[in-house]
């Protein structure tokens, strides 16, 4: 293709998602023959293809800043409100729509009757991300279909039909049901429209994941132990680490017979079997994931840092971003970069942590730098100590501006020998067989 044309079919192919990539190059010469200039050829092109090239998507398959897109299914709730938009009242609508692979939010920027039951097709939508999820927004250039009522399941029937096991959860998830052993289990009180209000809180276990559970309302029978089913959740995602949250619509039944479940409170409740780096990059974040590897790496910022007294930001020369000058106090962290051959990713440990796997701690730390007179000692000794070092993590997962990461919460060295890790990665790389051979013919 021309180097002068790719970069503007390129742009034109992102536009225009179902659309072959060759038909928009033949267009778009075809257009710079007749001398018509490049920004209006391209214009021209996007007007022509932008409402016959609807994208149909379910909606587990829905991206982040796509455009022109086809989503069908059944309004699950729908409410207005008024929102500010350049100092003028504007109202809109909001809600939630669900096929059957999943549920999204949606924002409607005209006026319509959508009314919760209703099964409809979105014509020419886009996405963004609103609260860590993707939400559809339905604008002025949009239209509505009504379809028939046996399109869909009803309302119930999609809130309660995602059955899942824990480590399945994704940001598709609206609602959950499932079944699990409650792990953890304690009470809260928080303060709700001026009134106190008793919440339970705690953790849910399978034998695929953990995750975290709010009860807004009382479990009866519910404790440390028992196995409950649970149907119409509601999911929050919070930095990609999902959570599971129960009130007065969600179902839980507490099952007395658990001989035919792959698991138990004992075989659950302690830490996590470790996953590999791989599995752990292709969730959005995972709740109380281990993994085992290598420190390749220390990032910048391990050491001996600083942080504000307010807010817990580390400064600079006693400087915060958001507070001004300020006296901080000391801390001590370690970001590892731990790798365990089919993945990385960034493990960052508190000082609690820092100090069990560095073997110093904060105030050696400090004398360190007072006899040496360099900021940079403590992190250059750790990078000393540490790197190539074998460890065991276990904490939150996800993904940042700054890539993957892991915030632990404990920390081990495993007790595998070098021979089975050595043996594993092999029989991962299939050649396990050939480095026996070539073992057995050196003698």
């Amino acid at each position: 293709m021309d180097s002068y044309l790719a970069p503007h079919v390129e742009e034109l192919t992102k536009a225009l998602e179902n659309v072959d990539e060759n038909k928009l190059k033949d267009e778009l010469e075809k257009m710079l023959n007749y001398r018509v200039p490049i920004e209006e050829a391209k214009r021209t092109i996007l007007r022509k293809f932008k409402f016959n090239a609807l994208y149909p998507k379910n909606i587990k398959d829905l991206k982040v800043n796509s455009k022109g897109l086809e989503v069908s299914g059944r309004i699950v709730d729908i409410r207005e409100k008024t929102v500010n938009v350049e100092g003028k009242k504007v109202p809109i609508s909001s809600g939630t729509i669900a096929d059957t692979t999943g549920a999204c939010h949606f924002t409607l920027w005209k006026k319509t009757s959508l009314n919760t039951g209703d099964p409809v097709m979105l014509k020419n939508v886009y996405t963004r991300t609103w609260q860590n999820r993707i939400q559809l927004n339905v604008g002025n250039r949009s239209e509505i279909v009504y379809l028939s009522d046996d399109s869909f399941p009803s309302v119930e029937e999609l809130i309660r039909q995602n059955t899942k096991k824990l480590f399945d959860v994704n940001l598709s998830d609206l609602y959950l049901s499932s079944v699990a052993v409650v792990v953890e289990l304690y009470h809260r009180e928080v303060n709700l429209k001026n009134r106190k209000t008793t919440v339970i809180e705690g953790v849910i276990a399978d034998e695929t994941a953990k995750l975290p559970f709010t009860s807004w309302t009382s479990l009866e029978g519910v404790d440390i132990g028992k196995v409950v089913q649970f149907e119409g959740a509601f999911v929050q995602i919070f930095k990609g680490v999902p959570s599971v949250n129960i009130n007065e619509s969600t179902s839980v039944d507490i099952i007395e017979s658990t001989e035919n479940y792959p698991f138990t409170y004992e075989t659950v409740s302690g830490t996590s079997k470790p996953l590999t780096i791989e599995k752990v990059l292709n969730k959005d974040g995972l709740f109380e994931v281990s993994i085992e590897g290598n420190i390749i790496s220390l990032r910048s910022g391990s050491g001996l840092i600083t942080r504000c007294p307010i807010c817990n930001r580390v400064i600079f020369k006693n400087k915060c971003r958001a507070h001004g000058t300020v006296e901080g106090y000391h801390d001590m962290r370690i970001k590892a970069i731990i790798d365990d051959g089919t993945g990385a990713i960034t493990v960052i440990l508190n000082r609690e942590l820092s100090e069990i796997v560095y073997g110093i701690s904060m105030y050696e730390a400090e004398d360190i730098i007072q006899n040496t007179l360099s900021q940079d000692a403590v992190y250059e000794d750790m990078r000393r100590r540490l790197i190539g070092k074998y460890l065991g993590v276990c904490g939150n997962s996800s993904h940042t501006d700054f890539g993957p990461s892991l915030v632990a919460k404990s920390v081990w060295v495993p007790d595998n020998s070098l021979d089975d890790r050595v043996h594993n990665l092999l029989r991962r790389l299939d050649t396990g067989n050939y480095w026996q051979k070539g073992c057995e013919a050196d003698g």
